[in-house]
Parts: C-alpha cells; sequence; structure tokens
C-alpha cells in the first residue's frame, strides 16, 4: 500500500520497546520518520491521537484463517498463518499465492507445512516454500511424532535460519481427547487425556532443538510441567520461544461447563492451578507471545455435542482487549504488552514492524484502552463468531488503524 502523502500523529501517549513517552509520530513513505515531538510540516495529514496509545500494529503468530475486517478491529496488521489450509501450504505456489493474498492493506507471511500433507513422514520442500516468501515452518494442527523426522527438520530449517512451530502434545496421549484428566472430564464424561501429553511433547522438542541448534517456537505451552521445561531450557541457552493464547490464561477446564463448545480448544483447557502457572510464565518472561489462534468455526463444527465438535475459537478481535486484563491486574506493563503481541512475533518472522522506531514499517495501531465494549458473537467481524467471551464486557479496543502510513479498516 503506497502512502500518498506524509502523516502525522499528535497528541498521544508513545508505547516505546523501553517505555512510555507522550508525543506524536510521522510517517514518511510508508516508514517511521520521527517520533516524540513532532511538528507537522506542510502537506502532512494530521490526525489526533488526543490522549491514546500510540503502538505499532500487532502481529498475530499462527492464525489459521485470514478475516481482514476481523484482524483490522482488533487492530492487527500482519499475521502469520499456519499451513493447514485447504490444501495445505506444502508447495511452493501454494505458499506464494498466500503471502500475496493480504495485499495492500494486510500482510499475511505464511508458515510452511514441515512435512508433506502434514503426515508427519516426509520433510516438504523447504527451502523452496522459503523462496516462495514462508516466513517459518510449521507442524501444523498436530504433532510429528518420529523423532527422527524432527530431527531433521530441525537441522534442515536451523541451515535455513527459519524458526520450526510445533504443536507439542503427544499425540499417542492425547488421541482423540475433548478435555484434560481431571474432575471437571469425569463430571462431564467427556474423553480426556492427561496434561502430561504435552509436557512429554514439549522435552522431546526441546531436547532436538538443542541438538540441532534450531530455533523453536512451542505455539501454546499451558501446563506447569511445560513452562518449568522451557525456563529450564531459556537458562541452558537454547533457542526457544513460547506462545499462549488469551483463552488458557482468561479461563480454567470449569469454562466447559454445561458442554459450551465455544470453549473446545486444542490444547483443552487445564485446570486452575495451570492456568495461574500461565499468568507467572506471562509475567516473568517465559511466555514470548501471546497469539489469537484465530479459529472461526461455523455451527456446523461447533453446534455438535462436545466431544465431536472441532475445537478453536474466533480470537482476532477480542486479543487486544483480553490481553489489556493482564495490564490492569498488574502482571505486565503496557510495553511488555506490546513486545507480546507485536514485537516477539515480528522477530520470529524477521520483519520490519512491531516496534516504533525510526525506520521500522508504518504499521500503526491507535489504543483507547479504557473504550467499554461487549463481546457479541452473532456481529462479530469473523467469518464465525465461535468466541469464549460471548456477551462478556470488555476493555480497550484499537480506534485507528495504518498500514504502510494509509489508515485501513475500522
Amino acid at each position: 500500500m503506497k502512502q500518498q502523502t506524509p502523516l502525522t500523529i499528535t497528541g498521544g501517549q508513545l508505547v516505546l520497546p523501553d517505555g512510555m513517552q507522550s508525543g506524536g509520530i510521522r510517517l514518511v513513505d510508508g516508514l517511521i520518520e520521527q517520533l516524540g515531538d513532532v511538528d507537522a510540516q506542510s502537506g502532512d495529514t494530521v490526525v489526533d491521537a488526543r490522549g491514546q496509545l500510540i503502538a505499532p500494529g500487532l502481529v498475530d503468530f499462527g492464525v489459521f484463517a485470514v478475516d481482514k475486517p476481523a484482524f483490522h478491529f482488533g487492530g492487527i496488521t500482519r499475521a502469520a498463518v499456519m499451513p493447514d489450509q485447504s490444501p495445505p501450504l506444502d508447495y511452493p505456489s501454494r505458499v506464494k499465492l498466500v503471502a500475496q493474498s493480504g495485499k495492500p492493506d494486510f500482510w499475511v507471511h505464511p508458515l510452511a507445512a514441515a512435512t508433506k500433507g502434514l503426515a508427519g513422514q516426509e520433510l516438504s520442500e523447504i527451502g523452496l516454500m522459503k523462496a516462495a516468501g514462508a516466513r517459518g515452518v510449521a507442524t501444523g494442527r498436530s504433532w510429528i511424532a518420529d523423532s527422527g523426522t524432527m530431527l531433521r527438520l530441525l537441522q534442515y530449517a536451523a541451515m535455513l535460519d527459519l524458526v520450526v512451530v510445533s504443536h507439542a502434545e503427544d499425540a499417542g496421549l492425547s488421541g482423540s481427547a475433548a478435555a484434560t484428566a481431571g474432575d471437571m472430564a469425569t463430571r462431564l464424561g467427556l474423553p480426556s487425556a492427561p496434561a502430561e501429553a504435552e509436557a512429554l511433547a514439549v522435552a522431546r522438542d526441546i531436547t532436538l532443538a538443542e541438538m540441532a541448534g534450531a530455533r523453536l517456537h512451542l505455539r501454546q505451552v499451558t501446563t506447569q510441567a511445560s513452562i518449568d521445561l522451557v525456563r529450564g531450557a531459556k537458562a541452558r541457552g537454547v533457542s526457544v520461544t513460547a506462545g499462549v493464547t488469551p483463552a488458557h490464561f482468561m479461563l480454567s477446564d470449569l469454562a466447559t461447563a454445561e458442554f459450551r463448545t465455544f470453549a473446545k480448544f486444542s490444547p483443552p483447557l487445564r485446570s486452575e492451578e495451570d492456568r495461574q502457572a500461565v499468568i507467572a510464565a506471562i509475567a516473568d518472561g517465559t511466555i514470548d507471545v501471546i497469539a489469537s489462534g484465530h479459529d472461526p468455526r461455523g455451527p456446523e463444527d461447533k453446534r455438535l455435542p462436545f466431544s465431536d465438535a472441532d475445537p478453536g475459537m474466533a480470537g482476532a478481535e477480542t486479543l487486544l482487549a483480553m490481553t489489556l486484563n493482564l495490564v490492569r491486574d498488574g502482571v505486565i506493563d503496557l510495553p511488555r504488552l506490546i513486545r507480546l503481541l507485536a514485537g516477539n512475533p515480528a522477530a520470529l518472522l524477521g520483519v520490519n514492524a512491531g516496534a516504533l522506531a525510526v525506520g521500522q514499517e508504518a504499521d500503526i495501531c491507535l489504543i483507547d484502552p479504557d473504550k467499554p465494549w461487549i463481546v457479541d458473537s452473532a456481529q462479530m467481524a469473523a467469518t464465525a463468531g465461535n468466541t469464549p467471551f460471548d456477551r462478556q464486557p470488555a476493555q480497550g479496543r484499537a480506534t485507528a488503524v495504518f498500514k504502510g502510513g494509509v489508515q485501513v479498516g475500522l
């Protein structure tokens, strides 16, 4: 998207990587030219932020569908798309098509399928897919059970300097389970799997990444045992990062009461103790990324018995508001929030975005952190409204989004 005239945003609170600063920002030719005490020049378009937060556009890491209206509503300007598409992103031409699909007002960064057909057996042509626009390689919704295949993937990705995104959940234990083993699953009579299914997969993947010298991103880490493994690996210097979605720090398995299929996820909701462990891991830096996990599912997928319903949530529109709860609760500050939602995901993808700094892409989001609204699944901009936060009061949302210095959406 070509910026025709310079844009100056004034009167806001800049959310900088190292703190907050009153002032504004000037955007020229799609890049950030000036920050802080800025004055509009002749010919500039001027926007008054009126005390709102001026932040980089959010970078959503690991979505399953691209709903531009939903992403714009949520202040998201870029998304890394999982390879679980139809057909899967296991061929260069498919990767190239997806990489071009959102332009000019939204940028899509494909994650290439680690194996052909996402079957977990034969490696895909990862080098060719990187040349076609892939910014990482992912195992998809499933885990690669064969350790030899996973090691070769990590070694290959390390040579190409691509991050490997793993869904860490041992399928041999999780199988077709719909819930985490425990009191709630027992009361509801749901097929369940032990939480240790995640920790076993995390331990294996970290060990292999350490052997290969590869960059590993665990897309969702949701249990105390897994968090401890990640924390220990980081202390040893392993290049591992971890992510989570708002569902796993906002909700425990109590949300599955009354068989609410909007609360069915993969991995499933955990115990209250694990939920608190996730919050602590966000606070101490063990968790690096908070992503929406955006996966809109219509009534044909959700209006079913709990065990038969597909997992997933439409998360793009609620990502910012739910994460702002952590700021209000004193778990993190605003600069840390932006690192979790923008800076760290951008670094994993290797893109020139995600932070307010001179020379960065002019992807900007204005945020009113106190703006009240009600989450309504029937009114969402996504293709489906399967949110576990339906009818919940929310506070904070994007009021304007700029892609390359040009206002989009909203």
